[in-house]
């Protein structure tokens, strides 16, 4: 991927290899209705999702897998089931060669979300 500077999530796509195009706009569509509140936008030079304005989850396409950012807490069973994908500090990573989990992606995106608020709910404890 040569392009750098997307504006969108749609530009961010077209610039993925071919083989993985497919795979990334399934990850898309799968976060969008995890979290319908949550916004598009680019960070990092990969595509992201902002939920209450913090980065929520990053995805990207490579040549022979598609990638989630970062890895959330969750439950044994959870941490358990992750672990096949897991790939380096925070990375999740799907073999194209595979049908997506799109279940385990679900709750990658529920996850997250639950971890943000935890934060947020951390730092106001820590103000007062």
């Amino acid at each position: 991927m040569a392009k750098t500077n997307f504006q969108s999530i749609d530009e961010y796509i077209a610039a993925c290899p071919e083989q993985s195009q497919a795979y990334v706009q399934k990850i898309r569509e799968t976060i969008r209705s995890a979290a319908p509140k949550a916004k598009e936008k680019i960070s990092y030079q990969l595509a992201c999702f902002e939920l209450n304005g913090k980065n929520l989850v990053h995805f990207g396409g490579w040549k022979s897998h598609v990638s989630m950012y970062p890895i959330p807490s969750g439950t044994k069973e959870f941490t358990k089931e992750i672990a096949q994908y897991a790939d380096g500090k925070g990375t999740i990573k799907f073999p194209l060669d595979k049908p997506l989990p799109l279940r385990l992606i679900r709750q990658v995106v529920k996850n997250r979300a639950a971890d943000n608020l935890m934060i947020e709910k951390t730092k106001t404890m820590k103000r007062k």
